[in-house]
């Protein structure tokens, strides 16, 4: 299988130095002069400071494989992940263009369905669909946007000629996390490596929070030139609790909980201490299954009672929008090309991974006539997790799953084991590739805008394409060189 490595268009073998490519060379020079133990400690201070800061994850349950314990930190690598200007505007115009179209479906299918009308997406694919929420057809959200912060998530690999190709992987609508990991390794990195970034021009993401709240700010009804916008949290307990706390203090604004929050003449009110003040937008890091237990599901403590009649009176934003999981839907990614020719007239500027979909029955054969070669995941599923990666599973393992994918063909979607590009990463052992994503965060609100980088995601394991924290998986800083 193809290599892409984004630093080297030939990797260092014994005795011999790599080729460097061009926008990594005045790094390749400074890292050849450090020496391995400055590096070493370096890491080790940053593991002190973000334990000291708090920056953790959590994993429960089934998932804490190696009995870690719930509260983790995510490991840091040192060395960055660096993309050229000219390669950063083209994915961005990329980006802006797939967000566009994905808002522009998700208004449709609640609206007048023109695009089930036309017969490009099947109509039981949408309305079957788990995501597909009956309460919000023809609710009116304010400039039509419903998925305001979107983490598209993309991966390079490499085509027939060697060259490095970028895909959308996944596009994530409905509450995307990791934002607080791009902010704060870039913290972690200017902290440690002052001299580098006078060496060398890096395009600044610390002004995300200021564009977030913009965004937020944006999207109030217009019942109030002033919205208070508050950040809804599960909890402490939840896995991105930290992200949520972080976001909040960053943007100035109050970090609430379900309980923090009432509706009263369908306007929604936060408690506190000086009495209610009226809440305007909500910037919702919760399930839409647990925002409302009167509408949805009737246990639940994380939400609000009466929020979803509040919000159909257009007296509250809640961002992302309620239902906007029906475009992030794993079996509804394949159509995404056909969304951006259909609502812009546009040819697709980033590409989809090739996708088959078990569903189909020439898909489904095809599939279980290929499972070791193919990743096969859940439609539903996130983290990494419900997912078979065909070579590197074992024959019992392709057995099991080829059972569940029989037993729930529409659950399941397959593609191509891609082989992610490698970035040179700090290990145990010393430098060495290993496979990297990225996860660039879009914001839509009067305009569609994003900070230049995104977080770039690690697979620490040797060989391993999983880059997910939950499984093993670290980050890297991502540089956007300006020209």
């Amino acid at each position: 299988m193809r290599q892409f490595d984004e630093m080297y268009s030939r990797l260092p073998a014994a005795g011999e130095a790599g080729e460097v490519r061009d926008h990594y060379l005045a790094y390749a020079r400074w890292l050849q002069a450090q020496d391995p133990r400055t590096m070493a400690a370096r890491r080790e201070e940053a593991e002190v400071i973000f334990r000291r800061v708090g920056i953790t994850f959590a994993v429960y349950g089934d998932k804490d494989e190696d009995g870690s314990g719930t509260e983790r930190l995510i490991p840091f690598d040192l060395i960055p992940r660096v993309i050229a200007a000219s390669e950063w505007a083209s994915m961005e115009a990329g980006l802006v263009q797939r967000v566009t179209a994905l808002n522009r479906f998700i208004h449709d299918v609640y609206h007048d369905q023109d695009i089930l009308k036309a017969g490009v997406i099947p109509r039981e694919q949408i309305e079957q669909n788990a995501q597909f929420r009956p309460e919000m057809v023809g609710v009116d959200v304010p400039n039509q946007i419903y998925s305001h912060i979107s983490g598209i998530d993309i991966v390079r690999a490499p085509d027939s000629a060697g060259k490095g190709e970028y895909y959308v992987l996944e596009d994530n609508l409905r509450v995307p996390s990791g934002v607080s990991y791009m902010l704060e390794d870039r913290k972690m990195m200017m902290r440690l490596f002052p001299d580098l970034f006078s060496q060398h021009r890096v395009a600044p993401v610390a002004h995300y929070p200021d564009l977030l709240l913009e965004t937020l700010r944006a999207s109030s009804p217009a019942t109030t030139a002033e919205p208070t916008v508050v950040v809804l949290t599960p909890g402490m307990y939840n896995s991105a609790y930290f992200e949520h706390a972080f976001l909040a203090q960053q943007m100035g604004v109050e970090l609430v909980e379900g309980q923090d929050l009432f509706v009263k003449d369908r306007f929604v009110y936060m408690r506190t201490t000086r009495g209610p003040k009226r809440v305007d937008v909500i910037y919702r890091r919760v399930d839409d299954d647990f925002l409302d237990p009167l509408v949805f599901r009737p246990s639940s403590t994380l939400g609000c009672a009466g929020l979803m009649d509040a919000y159909k009176a257009g007296h509250v934003a809640i961002c992302n929008a309620v239902g906007t999981g029906v475009a992030d839907d794993k079996s509804v990614y394949p159509y995404v090309p056909d969304m951006i020719k259909f609502y812009l007239g546009e040819e697709p500027i980033l590409k989809n991974v090739p996708t088959y979909q078990c569903r189909k029955p020439d898909d489904l054969q095809y599939t279980l006539a290929n499972l070791k070669d193919l990743v096969v995941k859940e439609v539903h599923g996130a983290g990494g997790y419900g997912m078979l990666v065909g070579p590197a599973s074992t024959k019992a393992e392709i057995e099991q799953f080829r059972a569940a994918l029989l037993a729930n063909p529409e659950g399941y979607i397959a593609q191509p084991t891609l082989s992610l590009s490698s970035c040179p990463t700090f290990v145990d052992s010393g430098i060495a590739p290993r496979h990297i994503d990225l996860r660039p965060f879009v914001l839509s609100g009067r305009s569609v805008q994003m900070v230049p980088g995104g977080l770039t995601r690690v697979a620490l394991k040797e060989g391993s394409l999983v880059v997910n924290s939950s499984q093993g998986g670290g980050t890297k800083d991502t540089w956007i060189l300006q020209d």
